[in-house]
């Protein structure tokens, strides 16, 4: 048996930002990014382990408004085109550069990134990349978690029974109609934990979850591993805790790996140091500053006066990155191993959840270090890469205690997501929730266009819960646009409400509406109920 045990648990979340009445909007390219930097990139590394028959389990959470955004027709043309602008562009970069030749490598790279992404959305996924998800999880690369519908920071929610639970069904109920799976692990956002909701969990069959490092810490009964085995809760959830020191290695921007003077700069982009003579037809609108993603300068310092990025060096920092990090963790589990060794004989479990979008899209290198990772510890006697299901299946009896309310982000006690710059939002979102109970209350089993306009209230009363809306306002980036979504989906709620009460729906009204917000197309009201599945 080997010394210990290394979850690594990707979250792929981004907002539904679908605009069909706009040509193009600026939000939208969020997921495009994340598409060509992140999503495709990781693709083609599970598509090379596999090849290379390197042993590989990756854990991985995709949210519902994620897998809605990558399977919806509209978003994938937008994509395309996209990805078009591109390579038209890294055309051009090619010839802007041809006499540096170490830009010109760069855009080389570049030009073969977006051209192997078009490549691979149309010929190897038919434009639908959760079938590439898909395929790794049948095949044992990967897991992957369910999450809540639309991300709600669910802590927030918890007086409201109906909400809490129709998140989860509807994100379990996501879960299954695109990996045709029932999911064993369920991703809480933001890391949010709150004393009961693990009731909710077991209701809808979730075996585990994951919180911070301080919801296991202070949990109300001393955890006798700490964060090094996972704690059931009263009602058998498993819940593993955020492992502090190997998460930090990578998130930190200070002291982490992606903070090394080496690797490629993410702040230094051409979309914001070229003439918009040059750059203009590649931006929004032909004049909005924004990133390209052609960047080539590293990181250097805390300096304005960048040097040029060199791959090479980049390269060799990242095995470097790599060793050190499965042999850091290595020592720690031979160390944990012997505190461990009173009482019950339980294998430490290091577990390491980031945001996916980390690597390749803020980390240029990060795809490059988890590959190198798994290829070590694939090597490693001592250290073993598992799911949580992987590890509960080997060793099911845990400590029993009660985790404590929690987070990740500033202070760790939802601060980013209730503070002075959103707080106003949710006696708004909270009257929301009130109304669609007292519609699912008055209107108990409806068809025709009125179950329609109840649907529809639904899908806006579970988009205004986003915790992505908060988060963007206390960030004050985009902060107009997350101010206007809550304002819509709220007032939308506020619209069905009262044609229902007035007795009259607007058929135009709604179609324009059910056009814009397509999410959950089979949604079902009536889960809304006012109790929900917890007495």
């Amino acid at each position: 048996m080997k010394n210990g045990y290394l979850v690594l648990l990707l979250h792929a979340h981004l907002p539904f930002v679908r605009h069909p009445e706009e040509e193009s909007i600026l939000e939208e390219i969020w997921l495009f990014e994340a598409i060509s930097e992140t999503y495709l990139p990781l693709l083609r590394v599970l598509g090379r382990l596999e090849m290379d028959e390197v042993p590989c389990r990756l854990a991985l959470s995709m949210s519902p408004t994620l897998t809605a955004m990558l399977q919806d027709a509209l978003l994938q043309e937008r994509y395309l085109a996209y990805c078009d602008r591109l390579i038209d562009l890294a055309v051009h970069e090619l010839d802007r550069t041809r006499d540096n030749s170490q830009l010109h490598a760069m855009a080389q790279r570049y030009h073969e990134l977006h051209r192997a992404n078009r490549r691979d959305f149309v010929e190897t996924y038919d434009r639908d990349i959760t079938r590439g998800f898909d395929y790794h999880q049948k095949r044992g690369r990967i897991e992957v978690l369910a999450t809540a519908a639309t991300h709600a920071y669910l802590p927030l929610y918890m007086q409201y029974p109906s909400a809490v639970h129709t998140q989860i069904q509807v994100g379990v109920d996501s879960h299954v109609r695109v990996f045709g799976t029932v999911p064993r692990g369920f991703w809480l956002p933001e890391c949010g934990y709150t004393p009961g909701l693990e009731q909710y969990l077991g209701e809808h069959g979730i075996r585990y979850t994951v919180v911070a490092t301080h919801g296991l810490v202070f949990a109300g009964e001393r955890p006798d591993a700490g964060v090094y085995a996972p704690m059931a809760c009263p009602n058998g959830l498993a819940v593993f805790g955020r492992d502090h020191a190997s998460s930090n290695a990578v998130w930190s921007a200070d002291d982490g790996y992606p903070s090394d003077i080496s690797y490629r700069d993410f702040y230094r982009d051409i979309g914001h140091d070229l003439p918009l003579s040059y750059i203009g037809p590649y931006l929004p609108g032909g004049r909005i500053r924004m990133n390209t993603g052609f960047k080539y300068h590293a990181v250097t310092g805390k300096t304005d006066q960048k040097l040029p990025y060199d791959p090479e060096a980049a390269t060799r920092k990242v095995r470097e990155h790599a060793e050190n990090f499965v042999y850091n963790q290595t020592k720690r589990v031979h160390r944990l191993g012997q505190l461990m060794r009173t009482g019950r004989r339980i294998p430490p479990v290091i577990t390491s959840p980031f945001d996916a979008e980390l690597f390749g899209h803020w980390w240029y290198e990060g795809l490059q270090w988890l590959e190198a990772v798994v290829r070590r510890v694939a090597e490693s006697d001592d250290l073993t890469l598992v799911t949580p299901t992987d590890y509960l299946k080997e060793h099911p009896e845990h400590q029993v205690g009660s985790p404590s309310f929690s987070s990740w982000g500033t202070k760790g006690y939802s601060e980013v997501w209730l503070d002075g710059s959103n707080d106003w939002i949710y006696p708004h979102v909270h009257k929301a929730i009130e109304r669609m109970e007292e519609l699912v209350g008055r209107f108990p089993n409806e068809d025709g266009l009125k179950r329609r306009a109840l649907n529809q209230a639904m899908r806006e009363v579970l988009l205004s819960q986003s915790s992505d809306w908060p988060f963007i306002m206390r960030a004050g980036t985009a902060a107009p646009y997350a101010v206007r979504r809550v304002k819509d989906h709220v007032g939308n709620v506020a619209h069905v409400y009262e044609a229902l009460s007035r007795g009259a729906i607007g058929t135009e009204w709604l179609t324009r509406v059910e056009r814009r917000h397509t999410i959950f197309p089979d949604i079902d009201y009536r889960l809304f109920s006012k109790s929900g599945p917890i007495g």
